[in-house]
C-alpha cells in the first residue's frame, strides 16, 4: 500500500545511517532486501529494539565466495536499487561495486553510504558521525557559551545528513531512472548532508547575524527566549518565543508583562535576562508550567525523557509509536493519505528470509542447495 510498494531494493548490511535510510524506503512499502553476512560477530539485537532494522526482509550470503557475489549480481538483475556502507573501493574489492551491479543491471540505481564521501584526502580514513559534523562546523556551533562542544547524539551526521540523504538520494535516482531508463551511482556522504543542514547558519553568518561562536546566538541558548530552564521539582521546560506577538506572551504568561524591560534583542542584556526568567521558571513545577503554557502561541513544551515522550497526549493522539511486544517504536513517518505508509515487520533474524528471497529472485531448490553446499548462503 506504500508509495514506494513495487520497487526492490538491495541493502548491503552496515550500521548507523544505511540502517535507517534502508528502514524508511521498507516504511514506504519497498521490498527491502538485506544482505547480512552469514557469521557475524556479536550477539543480534532482539527484533523489538532493532528499530532501524525493520520492515525488511534478510538473506545471509559470504561475499568473500564467488558464489556468493553471484548471488547478489543476480539480485541486482531484478532490483531498483542497491545500498552500500563500505569505505570507497571495498565494494569493488568484494565483486559487487557499481560497474558490477550496472553491468548485471543499467537500470540500477546504487546508493554509496560512506562518512567522508567516495573522493577527497579523507575519504579512505575511518570516522564517526562526531568526526564528521565538527569538520563541517557544525560541532562547534554546539555547547554552552565557555564551555567545549557538545555532540548532538549521533543525529546530525549519521542519520539527517547520511540516513536521510541516502533515502532522498535512492527516491530522486529511482524517479529520474523511470524517465531515463538509465541507473547511476548516488554518493551520499555524512559530511555533505552535514553541511546542507548547516546551510542557513552559513548564510546568517555571512550576513552578518551569526557570531561564530557558542552560546551567544539566538537559536544556540544565548537567547532568554530560546532555551531550555530547570522547574522547581527539577525537570526541564523549553521555550522558543521567537517573534514578537510570542515573546509577548511568553512574558504576560511568567508575569514579566508590564514591567521595564530592555528590547527582546538586546543581546547586551541577554544574560541577565536569562537569569530572570530561570528564576521565574523555578517557582513551579514542569507540569505546573505545562498547564499555564502548553498548548498556547508561547512555543512551549516539556522536556520529556525516552520513557515519558510516547506516553504524552499529542503523541498518543497522532499514534506516533507502535508498540513491538510491548517495547514502543517511532510510528513510520511522512504520513501518506491514499498509498498509506506501514510498520511491515519487525527486524528479521539474520538469513531468516535467504530461501524465500532467492526462491523469488528464480534460483531453483537445486541451485539453493548447491549455494548451501558451498557456504555462500546461510
Amino acid at each position: 500500500m506504500g508509495p514506494l510498494a513495487g520497487l526492490k531494493l538491495i541493502e548491503l548490511a552496515g550500521i548507523g545511517p544505511g540502517p535507517l535510510a534502508a528502514m524508511m524506503l521498507g516504511d514506504m512499502g519497498a521490498d527491502v532486501i538485506r544482505v547480512d553476512r552469514t557469521r557475524g560477530t556479536g550477539s543480534e539485537l532482539d527484533a523489538r529494539f532493532n528499530v532501524h532494522g525493520r520492515s525488511r526482509r534478510s538473506i545471509a550470503v559470504d561475499l568473500q565466495k564467488r558464489e556468493g557475489v553471484e548471488v547478489v549480481l543476480r539480485l541486482a538483475q531484478t532490483a531498483d536499487g542497491l545500498m552500500e556502507p563500505f569505505r570507497p573501493g571495498v565494494a569493488e574489492r568484494l565483486g559487487v561495486g557499481p560497474d558490477a551491479c550496472l553491468a548485471a543491471n543499467p537500470r540500477l540505481v546504487y546508493g554509496r553510504m560512506t562518512g567522508w564521501g567516495q573522493d577527497g584526502p579523507l575519504a579512505k580514513a575511518a570516522g564517526h558521525d562526531i568526526n564528521y559534523i565538527a569538520l563541517t562546523g557544525l560541532l562547534h556551533a554546539i555547547g554552552p557559551k565557555n564551555g567545549k562542544p557538545v555532540p548532538p547524539l549521533n543525529l546530525v551526521g549519521d542519520y539527517g545528513g547520511g540516513g536521510m540523504l541516502l533515502a532522498f538520494g535512492m527516491v530522486c535516482g529511482l524517479l529520474e531512472a523511470q524517465r531515463s531508463g538509465k541507473g547511476q551511482v548516488v554518493d551520499a556522504a555524512m559530511v555533505d548532508g552535514a553541511a546542507v543542514l548547516f546551510g542557513s547558519l552559513f548564510g546568517l553568518h555571512a550576513a552578518g547575524s551569526w557570531k561564530d561562536a557558542r552560546g551567544v546566538n539566538m537559536l544556540d541558548g544565548g537567547a532568554p527566549y530560546y532555551d531550555t530552564y530547570e522547574t522547581k521539582d527539577g525537570k526541564f521546560i523549553c521555550i522558543g518565543s521567537i517573534e514578537p506577538q510570542f515573546y509577548a506572551l511568553l512574558l504576560e504568561k511568567t508575569g514579566l508583562a508590564g514591567t521595564e524591560l530592555p528590547p527582546q534583542n538586546d543581546r547586551a542584556t541577554w544574560p541577565q535576562m536569562k537569569e530572570n526568567v530561570a528564576a521565574i521558571f523555578r517557582t513551579k513545577t514542569r507540569d505546573e508550567w505545562c498547564a499555564i503554557m502548553e498548548g498556547t502561541d508561547v512555543c512551549f513544551a516539556p522536556v520529556l525523557s525516552i520513557a515519558e515522550a510516547p506516553k504524552h497526549p499529542h503523541a498518543e493522539a497522532r499514534h506516533a509509536y507502535v508498540d513491538v511486544n510491548g517495547a514502543p517504536q517511532p510510528a513510520p513517518a511522512p504520513r501518506f493519505s491514499r498509498t498509506r505508509e506501514e510498520f511491515r515487520r519487525p527486524a528479521p533474524k539474520r538469513g531468516e528470509h535467504t530461501e524465500e528471497v532467492l526462491s523469488d529472485a528464480g534460483l531453483t531448490p537445486a541451485e539453493i542447495k548447491d549455494l548451501r553446499a558451498a557456504g555462500a548462503i546461510a
